[in-house]
């Protein structure tokens, strides 16, 4: 007998198990520690099936349907169940993943058409292997069956993920006769996959699932909005005309030299046109337009955007004046904490609004005001002395930060002298027909690499206050979408294969004894996917270079 010890964390208790064999028996008997559904297990801090075999002395954790992790594993799941009820129809239909929408996904028909006979068809095919409880398992095949497999599923995009690999053995999601190339865990039936809708949604179908707030019920209400959608699709339009809407194709093109810096200038020069449309729509439809305020998340490229927005202002005729949000701190002694004891730099009421309003309507009113200055190293205060401002009839003002979306940031100040753009990166590339990029990892990578070029944090710091940071856009920001005049895809398609360049090497210094080592090792198994481009090719004025370094702007 070969045995391992096991160490269950949330039990706080040893067991023995035999070298290879894995932790779903033992599971199973414990109903009593669910709450809700178990979908996976915590293995020494990496994400695994709940029947992976452990190999090693391990420290164990149950990943359950409330948990970030949990829901990751239980949405890719329904793409899995999605893309096998599809298999039955292949002659038919060609569905490809385009991106996530609210509480969904949402997939377009690259060849065949939506219909409700189609969406009662596919659910009733769904729900019957749902009834089923269809074991998902993880395997291992060789590369030439992989090859051979997926030419005959005509799994074009699956096809060219692979010519980037040079394993003897490729892992695989395994369900029935169906396999898909692996890039997560599943769950470990498709029993627990009981919360799903399908439904038509403009050319395509959504795929819904429950909100992180309700992991067991779909959200009655959820009504995307309009315009991300069509920014989302104007981009998906682009990358196909262009030829490149997956991975594998990017890849192909990073072997020919000419090819990708063309891409690249190219993708470029679309972010100078979507921002002199911007412009062009402030000058010609909001003429009365005295202040811009700009939104978006973490890492979405807000202040580049904002200094090539000035730019492009000024070949309008405007003279655009930069005001801080910052600069309207509350002293951190009068700052409100957070549910754990902290100051709150995030909430609106961190803010003085009163001031930032009385100063706005003073302006507007053409009368000179001194703004005030906000001192971090100082400890968190005013300077004394603020600088002083006047508004010419040109005059423009830009504001960005977190709520600039928020109408309680300006409520004072009227409607027709506004204009707000939302800004974020929406990714259009997928890893293959049914893997999408999630926005989220894009801004995640951008941000570990910004963090450690120009703050000297680590990827672990990042990865550490991550999930605050999209607590608090969820909060401060995502809810105000729909406030904006105008939105800003920030993405850009080939900067992924630059930022692996950067992001590698700082993943791989978490190491296993850390709790975030299973995001890190989830990340460099996304940017494996990924050729890498020469940072050299990336233009100075690029909202990249707000990452990498060397812009050709001043921050």
């Amino acid at each position: 007998m070969d045995q391992i010890n096991i160490e269950l964390l949330l039990e706080n208790k040893f067991i023995k198990i035999e070298r290879g064999e894995n932790l779903h028996s033992y599971y199973s008997k414990k109903k009593e520690l669910q709450n809700f559904p178990l979908v996976g297990l915590e293995i020494n801090h990496e994400i695994k099936s709940l029947y992976c075999p452990i190999e090693i002395n391990s420290k164990v954790q149950p990943v359950y349907l409330d948990s970030s992790q949990g829901l990751r594993i239980y949405r890719r799941s329904l793409c899995l169940l999605l893309e096998m009820a599809l298999e039955k129809r292949a002659e038919e239909l060609d569905l490809m993943i385009d991106h996530s929408l609210g509480n969904g996904f949402y997939y377009h028909f690259e060849r065949g058409e939506a219909s409700q006979f189609l969406v009662d068809e596919l659910k009733a095919e769904m729900n019957e292997m749902v009834k089923g409880h269809l074991p998902v398992r993880r395997k291992y095949i060789s590369y030439v069956e992989s090859v051979d497999y997926f030419s005959k599923k005509s799994g074009e995009e699956t096809l060219m993920l692979l010519e980037n690999m040079n394993c003897n053995r490729i892992s695989i999601n395994n369900c029935g006769k169906y396999m898909a190339i692996y890039h997560g865990p599943m769950v470990p039936h498709t029993g627990l996959l009981s919360c799903w809708d399908l439904v038509l949604y403009k050319q395509g179908l959504l795929l819904r699932f429950p909100p992180s707030s309700s992991p067991l019920k779909l959200k009655e209400h959820d009504h995307p909005l309009p315009q991300l959608f069509d920014i989302y699709q104007e981009h998906k339009k682009w990358g196909k005309i262009r030829g490149i809407h997956c991975v594998g194709q990017l890849n192909a093109l990073t072997m020919k030299k000419r090819e990708i810096e063309n891409f690249v200038n190219v993708s470029e020069a679309l972010h100078m046109q979507k921002i002199g449309k911007i412009v062009a729509d402030i000058h010609k439809n909001h003429s009365y337009t005295k202040l811009l305020l700009i939104a978006g998340p973490s890492s979405s490229g807000k202040t580049t955007f904002t200094k090539k927005l000035s730019l492009n202002l000024q070949t309008m005729g405007f003279s655009p004046l930069l005001v801080s949000l910052d600069d309207y701190y509350l002293p951190h002694s009068e700052v409100p904490l957070d549910e754990d004891g902290k100051i709150d730099l995030e909430a609106l009421e961190a803010l003085d609004v009163a001031l930032l309003n009385q100063n706005l309507l003073d302006l507007f009113a053409g009368k000179e005001v001194e703004i005030p200055i906000f001192d971090f190293k100082a400890g968190g205060v005013r300077r004394k002395k603020g600088r002083s401002l006047r508004m010419q009839e040109n005059t423009i003002l830009l504001m960005e930060g977190i709520h600039g979306l928020n109408p309680k940031l300006t409520p004072q100040i009227e409607n027709s002298l506004k204009y707000k753009i939302y800004i974020s990166a929406l990714t259009q590339l997928n890893l293959d027909d049914y893997n999408r990029i999630p926005t989220t990892d894009n801004r995640k990578i951008r941000r570990m690499v910004r963090d450690h070029q120009f703050r000297s944090y680590t990827a672990l710091n990042t990865l550490k206050i991550f999930p605050s940071v999209i607590r608090g856009e969820k909060k401060n920001i995502f809810p105000y979408q729909g406030e904006a005049n105008s939105m800003f895809n920030s993405a850009l398609d080939y900067e992924l294969a630059v930022l692996k360049i950067y992001a590698e090497p700082l993943l791989r210094s978490i190491k296993p004894t850390q709790k975030e080592y299973g995001e890190a090792c989830r990340l460099l198994s996304f940017l494996s996917n990924i050729s890498p481009i020469p940072p050299a090719l990336v233009p100075k004025h690029s909202i990249l270079r707000e990452f990498i370094g060397d812009s050709g702007f001043h921050y």
